[in-house]
């Protein structure tokens, strides 16, 4: 991602954390401590160099910019696809499974209902939210993916709820 961002020009580190947080809304968090160490790790590689180095009435401010050979990895890097997990972690499958061998099938619904409604009430949020003015490209982006995903859980959820009986009956 540094080197990405970095493949626009040289830039400060705090600039680096600047446009991550604006053009990555999505994107898990990156704290500075990180994003120096990052920076670090590249240079190591030879990745990236350090571009410039200067003082404004503070510490040093050093500039990065992405070398040759970090323009091929970044290159590698953006023409591969994702790998695709073997399983999608599900903490609610898991809580659901629980519900019915602890306290039975009428509180694994109850908490299948409690589930869909925290996440429609989310898609309302989102769906909302993009249309506030001045919302961003990448925030409506990042927006639409976790629709998405919201989308798929309420599916599932209504799934589980036509089975749970049969699940009950599996795990019994």
């Amino acid at each position: 991602m540094l080197l990405g961002l970095l493949s626009r020009g040289q830039r400060h580190g705090y600039d680096l954390k600047r446009e991550h947080d604006a053009l990555l809304p999505a994107a898990k968090e990156l704290a500075f401590g990180q994003l120096y160490a990052a920076l670090g790790r590249l240079r190591d590689k030879g990745l990236v160099e350090e571009a410039a180095r200067e003082r404004v009435g503070g510490p040093d401010r050093t500039a990065y910019r992405i070398t040759s050979a970090g323009r091929k990895e970044l290159a590698t890097w953006l023409a591969q696809v994702e790998p695709l997990p073997e399983r999608t972690p599900n903490p609610v499958a898991t809580k659901v499974t629980l519900l019915l061998l602890a306290e039975g099938t009428h509180r694994a619904v109850e908490h299948l209902v409690r589930e869909r409604t925290v996440r429609v009430e989310r898609m309302r949020e989102l769906t909302a939210a993009k249309r506030v003015a001045g919302t961003t490209l990448q925030e409506a982006l990042a927006a639409d993916h976790t629709l998405a995903h919201l989308d798929a859980d309420l599916r599932w959820i209504d799934s589980a709820r036509r089975r749970i009986d049969d699940l009950e009956g599996e795990i019994a």
